[in-house]
């Protein structure tokens, strides 16, 4: 990615972070950066196009979250570390997140996630198959319950005693759920 393009998406994100999805225009993205609104255009075409380059950039932080050291991983802990960077991705950016819902070019960002869903599965030997469906279902999840729990769409949830955060523990528990419905799709074939 272009240094000036990433300069702009990361102020653009930064804005979102600071004042909501709403706030964000090119004007007050260039103001951020020190530039005409014009001037943005080159390095990410008009808004439609910078709430794709966020998209993107979500991306490429949920990408480093996870890190590369993934592949000499169990399967069981790469799909909980997979599904606890999708979750800090939210809560990071709880007004930018729901892009990787809403914009169509979030099919890659989606993409991304369910490539390495279905090395995950393909690991934990489930027939190659049911892989592709089962990498949605979990993709869907990961980001449909994140994206609720950070925009208030789910019901709020108790906290429980000794929980940092509420909804930690049930998100734990619904990790280690997602891990046997794969163990359990392994045995069923």
């Amino acid at each position: 990615m272009d240094d000036k393009r990433r300069l702009i998406l990361d102020q653009a994100l930064a804005l979102v972070d600071e004042r909501g999805l709403a706030a964000m225009s090119m004007r007050a993205v260039a103001e951020r950066v020190g530039l005409t609104s014009m001037a943005l255009y080159p390095y990410v075409g008009g808004k439609d196009a910078l709430l794709d380059g966020l998209v993107d950039l979500l991306t490429l932080e949920l990408g480093s979250s996870v890190g590369d050291d993934l592949a000499d991983i169990d399967w069981r802990r790469r799909l909980v570390a997979l599904g606890r960077a999708v979750r800090s991705l939210a809560y990071a950016h709880p007004a930018a997140f729901p892009l990787l819902l809403n914009r169509e070019a979030a099919g890659a960002s989606a993409s991304w996630l369910v490539a390495a869903l279905r090395g995950v599965l393909h690991d934990a030997e489930v027939p190659a198959a049911r892989i592709p469906r089962l990498a949605r279902l979990i993709c869907a999840f990961l980001l449909g319950y994140t994206t609720g729990e950070v925009t208030g769409g789910l019901p709020a949830i108790e906290p429980r005693q000794g929980d940092r955060e509420p909804g930690a523990a049930e998100f734990e528990e619904d990790l280690q759920d997602l891990v046997r419905l794969v163990e359990v799709t392994v045995r069923v074939g």
